[in-house]
C-alpha cells in the first residue's frame, strides 16, 4: 500500500497525479484548488485538470474550488455542504460580488455560499478582507492588491475557520464598509439563526462592527430552523438571495427595513425602502 493506494492503483496514475494526492493527505484529505496550487507550486488550472483527472478514477471527489480523498475521513462536512445547490449558491455570489467596490474594507465569514463569495470578489481589486474563513483567506490572498487578514481563534476543522474570544476581539478592531454573512436558518419569527453558538455570537460582533450588514441566503434556508439568534434583523440591510420569499417572510424583512435582493437581477418589491 502506498498511503491507502494499492501498488496496481498507484501505477495507473501520472507523477503530477501522486504529487497532488499525497498533498491532500498532508492538508488533512481536502483542500481548496488554491491551497493545492500553493503547496504544489503550480497554476490552479494544473490543478483543476488534475483532480478531474483523478475525480475519473474515483481517487478524489470533486468540490466547488476544491477536492477530498474518496473513502476517507477526508470528506469533511464543509466540502459536502458546499457542494449542494451550487448552482443557487453561485447565482447568490455574484449578486454580493455587484454590491461590492474596490478598496472597500469586508468581513467574510465561514459559510459554503460565502466560500463561493470569495471566487467573485477575485474580480475586484485593493480590497481590505477579514476573515476568519481559511478558504476565504487562500482565495483572496496575493490577488488585484488585496489585504487578508486571517482573524486567530480557535480552529473548527469541520467549518474550517477559527471561532471564540480570541476570533470576536480580533474583528471588534476593523471597521467594515460591509459584512457578507450567512446563515443557517431565515425565520418571520425570529430572524437570522445558526445550528452553531459560536458561529452566531461572531455575527452578532461584526454586525456591531460593520457600516452595513449583508446576508447571502438560498432559498432552501426559507424552510429551516436553528437553535441560535444571530444579528438583530433591524442590525441587517439587504439579503441576497435566489428566489423570493414568502408572503410572511417577505413581510417580515420590510417591517426590519431590509432590502431583499434577487440575485436573478429580478429584484422583489422589498427592493423599495
Amino acid at each position: 500500500m502506498t498511503g491507502g493506494l494499492t501498488v496496481a492503483q498507484t501505477s495507473t496514475h501520472s507523477h503530477r497525479e501522486l504529487e497532488l494526492l499525497d498533498a491532500l493527505r498532508r492538508l488533512g484529505g481536502s483542500a481548496r484548488g488554491a491551497e493545492l496550487a500553493k503547496a504544489l507550486d503550480v497554476s490552479e488550472e494544473t490543478v483543476r485538470r488534475t483532480i478531474k483527472s483523478l475525480s475519473k478514477s474515483g481517487a478524489v471527489e470533486r468540490v466547488h474550488g476544491g477536492a477530498y480523498l474518496a473513502g476517507t475521513q477526508g470528506d469533511p462536512s464543509f466540502f459536502r455542504r458546499i457542494s449542494r445547490h451550487s448552482d443557487e449558491k453561485q447565482a447568490i455570489a455574484a449578486g454580493v460580488a455587484d454590491q461590492v467596490h474596490d478598496g472597500m474594507t469586508l468581513f467574510l465569514d465561514v459559510g459554503t455560499t460565502t466560500a463561493f463569495v470569495a471566487e467573485e470578489l477575485r474580480q475586484r481589486s485593493g480590497l481590505t478582507v477579514a476573515t476568519n474563513s481559511i478558504g476565504v483567506a487562500q482565495a483572496l490572498v496575493n490577488h488585484n492588491g488585496n489585504k487578508v487578514h486571517l482573524l486567530g481563534g480557535e480552529m473548527q476543522g469541520d467549518e474550517r475557520g477559527t471561532f471564540g474570544f480570541v476570533t470576536e476581539r480580533q474583528a471588534r478592531r476593523f471597521a467594515f464598509d460591509m459584512a457578507i454573512l450567512s446563515v443557517d436558518a431565515l425565520s418571520a419569527k425570529r430572524g437570522f439563526l445558526y445550528l452553531n453558538e459560536t458561529e452566531a455570537n461572531l455575527a452578532g460582533v461584526i454586525a456591531d462592527s460593520a457600516e452595513s450588514v449583508l446576508m447571502a441566503v438560498d432559498h432552501h434556508k426559507f424552510s429551516e430552523t436553528a437553535p441560535y439568534q444571530g444579528p438583530e434583523p433591524r442590525q441587517v440591510d439587504m439579503v441576497v438571495t435566489d428566489q423570493p420569499p414568502g408572503a410572511k417572510l417577505a413581510t417580515a424583512l420590510l417591517d426590519w427595513g431590509i432590502v431583499t435582493h434577487l440575485s436573478s437581477g429580478a429584484d422583489s418589491d422589498a427592493d423599495h425602502d
